[in-house]
């Protein structure tokens, strides 16, 4: 809003309010049960016949499930980008994006945890790791910090929503009696006294210094899930510092693409304007070149030295059978998105759109570079095998829940943005009225 004119705090408040689904938005929902429906019907189809009903096995144990789950852990670092740190860095023009990035990361990381369970064959024994849970085991370390990363940014998300809560209860006539319920039931103690916004503002900074480690070391963690073996492709100290500056791009071209929507179908063009397009496509870019210098270090020094395990591994990506998706991954996640947003032409909001697309799947394809082709290639050839072990393609049960988790988390995103302001509306007024005193 740095631009933009003088909007009155109620002109702003009318504008932020949550808007009822129109016919699209209805559409749009309704697409997203179906596919969650599908996904959980492929789900009860797997618990009731068991991980047979995949198309994994004893070489690729983690398939698309595994993918899924480092795809969500790298979209919700971007919580820790928009919010934590541009708060922390006193970055004002990012106001408008931050409950936009910690829907995304809640989200996000609410079915990273579900993939998991999905990809047991015995879920209930879900239970054995908070019962019998060894701390000297990565797979330990990641429940610990991915249900540190949940609390902080559910709280980093309620936390700024109290005084709009307030403001949703004053407009009572605007909502429905059960949501009027939901906003009493989460907000009424908040009364907007100057002691109430110093305590929040002291939880909301102390939330963003801690969730800063904490990101990072989910990152590094998951990372570390993979790097502590031998195996090729993942037998690399450049791994975690691969997956943080992966997660960050693709958390920052996630949130591109929800400003466009929710600017477009929300008619938020007052809020969400061409200059948080243009400073979101430099740091775009920025993280882009930063993820392609780390793509280059991945895979040049390995490709330089050429070791027998990892000549065969690099040769089914560079030129084998995962070679079509590896270049797609990286030219059209990476290399096109640098292009058009070195340029200001391309760093308007539908370019940026197009860009955040790319990069977003771009990004999952990457993550199933990651886990599937490193288990095609054992420690001891395949020899007297079936045909299939040499080859890994998800079935249909698997696809319909990946899609199906996909969708779940789009469904988050889209009932919050019914119940509640995607973009805060105290802040907003807060800084509306800042703006007018020093004009």
């Amino acid at each position: 809003m740095e631009n933009s004119p003088s909007i009155s705090s109620e002109q702003i408040t009318r504008d932020l309010l949550p808007q009822k689904f129109g016919k699209r938005g209805i559409i749009w929902t309704g697409l997203l049960i179906i596919i969650c429906l599908i996904g959980a019907y492929a789900y009860f189809r797997q618990l009731k016949n068991g991980l047979g009903v995949t198309h994994m096995g004893d070489y690729v144990s983690w398939g698309i499930y595994i993918s899924n789950f480092v795809f969500f852990v790298a979209i919700s670092l971007v919580g820790s980008l928009i919010t934590a740190i541009f708060r922390l860095a006193n970055v004002k023009w990012a106001t408008p994006l931050t409950r936009i990035a910690e829907i995304i990361a809640v989200s996000a990381i609410v079915f990273a945890s579900l993939i998991i369970i999905v990809d047991m064959g015995r879920p209930e024994r879900m239970l054995n790791l908070f019962l019998h849970g060894r701390i000297q085991s990565p797979i330990m370390w990641d429940v610990i910090v991915i249900s540190t990363y949940f609390v902080i940014s559910l709280l980093l998300l309620y936390f700024p929503l109290l005084p709009d809560l307030k403001i949703l209860i004053k407009f009572k006539e605007k909502s429905s009696k059960a949501l009027n319920k939901l906003y009493r039931f989460q907000g009424s103690f908040w009364k907007g006294t100057a002691a109430q916004f110093k305590i929040s503002e002291r939880a909301i900074t102390i939330l963003c210094v801690t969730i800063i480690p904490v990101a990072f070391s989910i990152h590094t963690v998951t990372s570390w899930l993979f790097a502590t073996t031998y195996r090729a492709g993942w037998d690399s100290t450049n791994f975690g510092a691969y997956f943080i500056s992966g997660a960050f791009l693709v958390g920052a071209g996630g949130v591109v693409v929800a400003m466009y929507v929710f600017r477009r179908y929300y008619q938020l063009e007052k809020y969400i304007t061409e200059m948080h397009f243009e400073k979101m496509g430099k740091i775009v870019v920025m993280l882009a070149l930063l993820y392609l210098y780390f793509n280059i270090n991945e895979y040049m020094i390995p490709a330089f030295k050429m070791k027998k395990p990892e000549a065969s591994h690099l040769t089914g990506l560079f030129t084998g059978e995962f070679a079509m998706m590896f270049w797609f991954a990286i030219i059209v996640g990476m290399i096109i998105p640098i292009l058009m947003l070195l340029f200001k032409k391309g760093r308007k909001p539908l370019p940026m759109f197009i860009a955040g697309i790319m990069i977003v799947i771009g990004a999952w394809f990457k993550r199933y570079l990651i886990v599937t082709p490193t288990l095609l290639h054992p420690f001891l050839p395949m020899q007297d095998v079936p045909a299939g072990f040499h080859h890994y393609f998800p079935s249909w049960e698997e696809w319909a829940i990946a899609m199906g988790s996909l969708a779940g988390a789009l469904l988050i995103i889209t009932f919050f943005a019914r119940i509640y302001p995607i973009i805060p509306i105290q802040e907003t007024i807060t800084e509306q009225h800042e703006k007018d005193e020093h004009q």
